[in-house]
């Protein structure tokens, strides 16, 4: 694939590319003996597609009447409906603030989470076009409070060589950081060419910001030029940037000019700081690497795995499933003008998506694609679940404002202590996420969970008054949980042990800690 700029062709609809999506997989990958997952039925659908779309699990109602109805498009028409739906925006913006946060240099850069979260929200509701976004996050300035766009570059303090690695793998999916003191190992890229493009970054800082009322801290620009200006000041802008000499770390280094890596793209020295980071927005956005990094990054994370892993480690030196078919995908992407929601309407149409999930190993890694992947679900999609399945309302943040929007800030409502302790990168492999000690009893003492399933209060008292057929009760109990009826054979047990235990409401608090505390509802399958 080179590395060239892109031009847009004519806008196709999702259901169209969606199908050769399908028949390029299985042109590239799929042999007469490749044992496809068959479709996954309806209730399976539905909650994957909500716990992808939404963050959240559907309601009882929901469940049942989607599974009646008989309709040829209703998979489509949920699809657009949850692309609508405001917790759309909400859920994949506090995806993204895991993607930056996860790699901040140091907490007090969470105090920016809370802007993203909502700045970021508001543009994926209203459709903001993804180059759009991703050149308000390379060229913000101002308050890190109140333009939640300055979220990368404060999460790196500001720093030339952290920002500029960071904006490489998030929008371009590309590791050059890795050519920061050295020629890159496994890829192409000199050092040289990761220093010009720091050379983009260096008139920018973070600069603490105080008031009577508050305190904040604001991603500032500076042309100015500095008497004393050395390569080594932190985050303080400075006037160009410069490659340290490794042989002498006291010595200035070589003055870089700003030139893009993946193309002869370059600017004179002296350019002023916001024509180098809008020059270098459009130079990133109109390069063919960045839709392929978009549709990779999305397409593992509705799928369970991607063209390129991990999805923050692509490039023309790495090798990608099935090529043909996500130069298809970017194309499409691309020529939707970097449509995020024509993106997930694609993904969601395709026969991948919608096959029913295997886990990864053995055959399967020899036939990637040829099932969904179960997911483990991050942390605010488990805690959508939860509230949704105890029918508990959200608390509200005691000290609104203030804190990291669910990263361990100041904040300590419940959603930022759940999310410390069952939060992950979203950027590594889901097979390295694993549960842990501290989850376990958090499921076991939480008051969100634990306090929630007693039959005496809450949602299961309403339920054990309310149904009097154990049966009923059990199959209404699966579908608050797992979004499904319970099989036969789940059913006959249920039925045995409310005849061992001998104790109606006992037997029901037992039976709903398991199914939450179950695999299958921590996981989207």
């Amino acid at each position: 694939m080179a590395a060239t700029s892109v031009h847009a062709g004519p806008r196709q609809e999702p259901e169209a590319v969606a199908k050769q999506v399908d028949a390029s997989l299985a042109a590239e990958l799929f042999k007469s003996q490749t044992e496809l997952a068959p479709a996954c039925d309806d209730a399976t659908f539905l909650r994957r597609v909500w716990l992808d779309l939404v963050g959240d699990i559907p309601t009882p109602e929901h469940v049942i009447a989607f599974t009646l109805d008989p309709s040829a498009d209703k998979r489509e028409r949920v699809v657009r409906e949850l692309l609508a739906d405001p917790q759309y925006g909400l859920n994949w913006a506090r995806y993204w603030r895991d993607v930056i946060f996860y790699r901040r240099i140091e907490d007090r850069a969470l105090i920016a989470a809370n802007a993203l979260e909502a700045d970021l929200s508001d543009k994926l509701n209203k459709n903001v076009p993804w180059d759009e976004i991703a050149a308000a996050f390379v060229t913000a300035t101002g308050d890190v409070r109140d333009n939640g766009s300055t979220a990368i570059i404060m999460a790196q303090e500001g720093r030339t060589e952290e920002t500029t690695a960071e904006v490489s793998r998030i929008f371009l999916g590309m590791q050059i950081q890795c050519a920061q003191c050295h020629d890159h190992p496994y890829d192409r890229w000199k050092r040289e060419q990761f220093h010009e493009l720091a050379a983009f970054f260096p008139r920018i800082g973070v600069r603490p910001v105080r008031t009577a009322t508050s305190r904040s801290f604001q991603v500032v620009a500076s042309d100015r030029q500095f008497k004393f200006a050395k390569a080594d000041d932190g985050n303080r802008p400075m006037p160009e940037h410069f490659m340290p000499d490794l042989l002498d770390p006291s010595a200035p280094g070589t003055q870089m000019q700003p030139k893009f890596f993946l193309t002869t793209a370059k600017l004179p020295y002296g350019t002023v700081d916001s024509q180098r980071r809008e020059m270098l927005a459009k130079y990133l956005t109109r390069n063919e690497w960045f839709a392929v990094a978009m549709v990779n990054r999305l397409w593992s994370e509705m799928v369970g795995r991607g063209f390129y892993e991990p999805v923050d480690d692509v490039g023309p030196d790495r090798t990608a499933v099935a090529p043909e078919t996500l130069e298809i995908f970017a194309k499409g992407f691309r020529d939707a003008d970097y449509d995020v929601k024509w993106l997930f309407e694609t993904i969601a149409a395709t026969e991948a998506y919608q096959r029913q999930s295997r886990p990864r190993g053995g055959e399967e890694d020899e036939s990637p694609f040829a099932a969904n992947v179960p997911q483990p679900l991050r942390a605010d999609q488990l805690y959508n679940a939860i509230l949704s399945a105890l029918d508990v309302p959200e608390a509200e943040p005691k000290r609104p404002g203030r804190g990291g929007g669910g990263l361990g800030g100041q904040q300590r409502d419940p959603r930022t202590q759940f999310n410390q302790t069952f939060g992950f990168d979203p950027s590594e492999p889901r097979e390295s996420i694993s549960g842990s000690i501290p989850q376990s009893l958090a499921m076991m003492n939480s008051s969100q969970v634990a306090g929630r399933l007693r039959a005496n209060q809450g949602i299961l008292s309403g339920l054990v008054a309310e149904i009097k057929d154990n049966d009923e009760l059990v199959a209404e109990l699966y579908l608050r949980t797992l979004s499904r009826e319970p099989t036969e054979e789940e059913l006959t047990r249920a039925k045995a042990y409310f005849r061992e235990v001998g104790n109606r409401k006992q037997a029901v608090e037992d039976f709903a800690w398991a199914l939450v505390n179950s695999a299958e509802f921590r996981h989207r399958r």
